[in-house]
């Protein structure tokens, strides 16, 4: 018996100084709302240089939608679709395109696409200060093919969405 609670009792003087260290708060770099505004504002005015009504989603470091903006005449499912291409780049932190030919090219890795969320489009991009993931942004709704990583839509909505990326990233600090 007393072997038993001298088993227990270093065991808790072990585990003591982990929790004694162990970090109860900390601090996240996320996309601001003006920030999420001003990208999606951009990203509007670049792909409506290009003719285009498209729906655009700006979505913070934890997945929860910042900015959404659906262009008048913009497709019903533009909407979605740009969720999910930010979505996509924010679950990857890559383009959604990158991870449409990868998941084109390595079917095994095909398992992740019954991920509620994920498209294989390009038009959605992470959005980074510094190396650090601060959120996402998805386009969606130019003509053309935006399948797996192709030109035509898809490349016009991911440089609508590197535009906004562009405006607003010179505002970021990073230390």
């Amino acid at each position: 018996m007393i072997y038993k609670f001298e088993l227990i009792l270093g065991a808790l003087l072990a585990v003591a100084p982990c929790a004694a260290g162990a970090q109860s708060l900390i601090t996240e770099r996320s996309l601001s709302l003006n920030a999420a505004l001003e990208l999606a504002s951009t990203a509007l005015e670049a792909c409506r240089k290009h003719g285009s009504r498209v729906a655009i989603t700006v979505l913070d470091r934890d997945g929860r939608t910042k900015a959404m903006l659906r262009d008048d005449g913009a497709n019903p499912h533009s909407v979605q679709h740009s969720l999910n291409k930010a979505y996509t780049a924010l679950t990857f932190r890559q383009p959604s395109g990158e991870w449409g030919k990868r998941a084109v090219a390595n079917p095994g890795s095909a398992g992740a696409l019954r991920l509620d969320m994920i498209a294989t489009a390009a038009g959605g991009l992470p959005i980074r200060a510094g190396n650090i993931v601060v959120g996402a942004v998805g386009v969606s709704g130019t003509p053309g093919a935006s399948g797996a990583g192709a030109g035509g839509g898809g490349a016009v909505d991911a440089g609508c969405a590197q535009a906004g990326i562009d405006h607003v990233a010179k505002g970021f600090e990073v230390n």
